[in-house]
């Protein structure tokens, strides 16, 4: 079995494959500290509350970035599972051409996503990524990762509201009845969820425009889900995607997981 991790400012996605069948997913909160063994330990009570045997993994990919947990998942992957982890780079050889000025200024999870959505859906293809921030990912006809942008998320556009609006509730997210809203819950509702899946929409469309074709437009994130239905310019939602990803990319640098 294989275990994959993506370490993200607000979430930790982690999954298990069984050659190419993803068994279980947990996603979970990020913690700014962490050692080795609290992740070791954490790594080994999620598997054994699905019953899955610690030994049975032969392999971990891991895609980061938060540098301050990269290492503890690193550690913990080699002192849990007696393996040596592939952590995701720039200059890790997933068999895709970055086209950035600097390579190593791309996140490793918009490098996994992107060979995602290339092995999965084809090219050229589009992934927008509703996490801590909002990335567009753009791979070309010819396969190569050739940039995109990236704009605030949504829960981080609405913790600085509040933070700026004394007056302002706090609210659940949900989709508005209309955009017009009539009460300043359904206002802030209206504002944040209409108005996101607008800005994704308008920044697809433009995307598009430079690229100069038709592209498969794929969503991936934690609020995808609830965003995605209100966008005009998404054929589809991925929520595994990067797990997906990392999946692929062990695969291609280390071969299928096996048993000793």
């Amino acid at each position: 079995m294989l275990l994959v991790a993506d370490v993200g400012n607000t979430n930790v996605v982690i999954g298990v494959y069984d050659g190419a069948k993803l068994i279980v997913d947990w996603r979970l909160s990020s913690r700014g500290a962490l050692t080795a063994d609290e992740c070791a330990l954490m790594l080994g009570h999620l598997l054994r509350s699905r019953e899955l045997d610690v030994a049975g993994i032969r392999g971990v990919a891991i895609s980061s970035v938060v540098p301050a947990l990269t290492g503890a998942f690193e550690a913990a992957g080699r002192s849990l599972f007696d393996v040596e982890p592939l952590v995701v780079t720039a200059r890790t050889p997933t068999g895709m051409k970055i086209r950035y000025q600097d390579p190593d200024q791309v996140g490793a999870d918009r490098i996994v996503n992107a060979v995602a959505a290339k092995e999965l859906y084809g090219v050229p293809a589009i992934v927008v990524d509703l996490g801590t921030a909002i990335t567009f990912d753009v791979i070309s006809q010819e396969g190569e990762y050739i940039g995109g942008a990236i704009a605030p998320g949504i829960e981080a556009s609405v913790d600085a509201l509040f933070r700026r609006a004394a007056r302002l509730p706090r609210v659940d997210l949900r989709v508005p009845q209309s955009a017009i809203a009539t009460t300043t819950e359904d206002s802030i509702r209206s504002g944040v969820v209409l108005g996101i899946a607008s800005l994704i929409d308008g920044m697809v469309e433009r995307l598009l425009s430079e690229l100069g074709e038709r592209a498969e437009v794929v969503a991936t994130g934690g609020l995808a889900d609830l965003i995605v239905p209100q966008t005009r310019t998404i054929a589809r939602v991925d929520r595994h995607l990067v797990l997906s990803g990392l999946r692929l990319i062990h695969e291609r640098v280390c071969g299928m997981p096996s048993d000793r």
